[in-house]
């Protein structure tokens, strides 16, 4: 795969990474978990270019940093680089989307410089390559939230610190007390919002920008249909942009994607995220799957180059229906 780096002064990882996320939290959260599956999935990014692998430790919750150490032990750990977060927690195992876990936020250094201890020991690893504020606490100065970050820095226990769902006003607060390295932030063809601001920002200051959901939770990538199609758990029930109407005025969105994807012979998933790698240099998408042939699908995007009327057609698709939360 082609590489790029975690922003100016970051290692080498392949344009298209990993969200481990779906693996064991949100989606189909009650159904049976193939950890083995996962697992495999894992090692097989690592193999086809996809270094960089991303988890929370509010995923699961917990279970998913769990998850995520196993697939790198016994030599995998060195082909990684290896990405979680801090800030959100599960304050009920039940009432979020879908009857998801609610989850709140904790800001707090000494919630910070603690969790970071707990993650590495369910990762199996001395230090994470980037550790990331998951959501800038209300109740917590930013600044504040940031200092204990860069205390986990020169402990040695994280290469870099990222920041996720941020304004420009937030980072450049950031920035004034250690450099940030990333920005996770929802970019897809029906998500634009960082185009704005955030991202050319984040191009001028030489900080990475990692996309989740590019592939608008599945939906872009044509897997459904229907509101009864998601499973009866399954956190996007409770999304404004799958609930039945707004779904299916979205659909035109994906059938129009499939278009441009069977004219440029590529699939839908693909030109997803050609569309999202081709916003900058700086873009890592790290789209999520536990599905071997997604993966395989996912990783060949890094390969995709659309052609200017591609990318004037998809620049020009519609707003989506619907809120995103």
């Amino acid at each position: 795969m082609r590489t790029t780096t975690l922003g100016s002064t970051g290692p080498e990882v392949g344009v298209i990474g990993l969200g481990c996320m779906g693996m064991s939290h949100g989606y189909d959260i009650t159904g049976p978990r193939d950890d083995d599956t996962s697992v495999s999935v894992i090692r097989q990014a690592l193999d086809l270019g996809a270094t960089l692998i991303d988890t929370s430790d509010v995923y699961g919750p917990y279970t998913n940093e769990e998850l995520v150490g196993r697939a790198l032990a016994d030599g995998h750990r060195e082909r990684a680089v290896l990405a979680t977060k801090v800030g959100l927690v599960a304050t009920s195992l039940t009432g979020g989307p879908g009857n998801s876990p609610k989850i709140g936020n904790n800001g707090r250094p000494e919630h910070i410089r603690a969790a970071i201890d707990e993650s590495l020991r369910r990762l199996g690893t001395d230090h994470v390559d980037l550790y990331q504020l998951h959501r800038v606490d209300p109740e917590v100065p930013i600044e504040e939230s940031w200092g204990a970050m860069a205390e986990v820095v020169a402990a040695g226990k994280a290469r870099q610190i990222g920041l996720s769902e941020v304004t420009v006003a937030q980072i450049v607060r950031a920035q004034a007390v250690h450099p940030v390295a990333s920005v996770q932030s929802e970019l897809s063809l029906w998500t634009r919002d960082p185009l704005t601001e955030v991202l050319p920002y984040c191009a001028e200051q030489g900080i990475a920008f990692l996309p989740f959901s590019p592939l608008g939770r599945g939906f872009l990538a044509g897997r459904f249909t229907s509101f009864d199609d998601l499973p009866a758990d399954d956190f996007r029930r409770g999304l404004p942009r799958f609930q039945q109407d707004a779904l299916r005025a979205n659909l035109a969105i994906v059938a129009r994607v499939r278009e441009i994807a069977d004219r440029a012979g590529f699939s839908p998933a693909q030109v997803a995220l050609a569309w999202v790698v081709a916003q900058g240099d700086q873009v890592i998408p790290i789209p999520g799957t536990k599905t071997p042939k997604y993966l395989v699908d996912n990783c060949a995007a890094a390969d995709v180059r659309l052609s200017a009327e591609d990318l004037a057609d998809l620049d020009a698709l519609p707003a989506p229906e619907g809120g995103r939360y």
